[in-house]
């Protein structure tokens, strides 16, 4: 009986709530429309929120509603984590409002909802990429932010998970061999891509062996009268690694391929 009592109340205040969003849905009504929505969204009622801020911020363009009515459609999404939208109506916003009050944030959140989205390394890259867009603009709009250094991190990040599907690329490439083509020498254009594109990676250590690696097959598999050149290739790229990684996890393996191809040039 007590379970009932202290549940009932709640029932009331529920239903209660939902009568009142329907009769608010129902308005024509902007201003009402608009003064629920942001109620609504302060109560973390997103999907609330952004339905009826949709249906009023075109009517309320124009006045001193319109403004925040838009950035708060477009941070409804981002809070009910549907980035794709929030980036739109932050565009919207910022297009709209170049030097709006909101325009600092809503060029952050347009780039940080994209990066919040971004997938794994091995998936589609396409947010990853707009995200690095978005935030590289808004540090370029707005260096001194105090938001600047979340959006370098994100950035930073990103360009990792960008230069690690490289390398599985890279290294795919490799382990195909000469299946079907030499796709050592595609594993080394996509690794000097990389690195030319992501100079800061933390990766570049490892596209840096896997060049020396894919050299040393090439030359491995070569035409007798190629090999010499190519393993005198593998031979400059080994110094060049072992000078700017001595302390490699890779030198071991590094030093066998030098021997292997300093005995082939040795004998010609």
């Amino acid at each position: 009986m007590r379970k009932i009592i202290y549940i009932l109340p709640l029932i009331i205040l529920l239903f209660g709530s939902c009568t009142e969003y329907s009769k608010v849905l129902k308005s024509r009504d902007a201003d009402y429309k608009f003064e629920y929505a942001k109620k609504a969204y302060e109560q973390k009622k997103y999907l609330q929120a952004s339905t009826l801020l949709n249906d009023v911020y075109t009517p309320l363009r124009g006045g001193p509603k319109g403004e925040e009515a838009l950035y708060l459609l477009a941070m409804s999404h981002f809070m009910n984590q549907d980035y794709e939208n929030a980036n739109l109506f932050f565009k919207t916003y910022y297009q709209r409002y170049p030097k709006g009050k909101y325009a600092e944030d809503a060029r952050f959140h347009s780039g940080y909802g994209f990066y919040l989205d971004s997938p794994d390394p091995q998936l589609d890259q396409s947010y990853t990429i707009k995200a690095i867009e978005e935030l590289q603009a808004f540090l370029e709009r707005y260096p001194k932010s105090e938001k600047a250094p979340d959006a370098q991190k994100a950035i930073f990040e990103m360009q990792d998970k960008l230069t690690l599907k490289e390398l599985q690329n890279a290294q795919l490439y490799y382990n195909l061999g000469n299946f079907m083509g030499n796709n050592y020498l595609s594993a080394i254009i996509v690794a000097q891509n990389a690195i030319k594109d992501y100079p800061y990676s933390k990766y570049k250590e490892e596209f840096e062996f896997l060049i020396l690696k894919s050299k040393f097959q090439e030359a491995k598999h070569s035409v007798a009268e190629k090999m010499n050149d190519r393993f005198n290739e593998v031979i400059d790229e080994y110094y060049s690694f072992t000078n700017t990684y001595p302390e490699s996890k890779h030198l071991k393996e590094a030093k066998t391929i030098f021997k292997i191809a300093d005995s082939h040039v040795n004998r010609k």
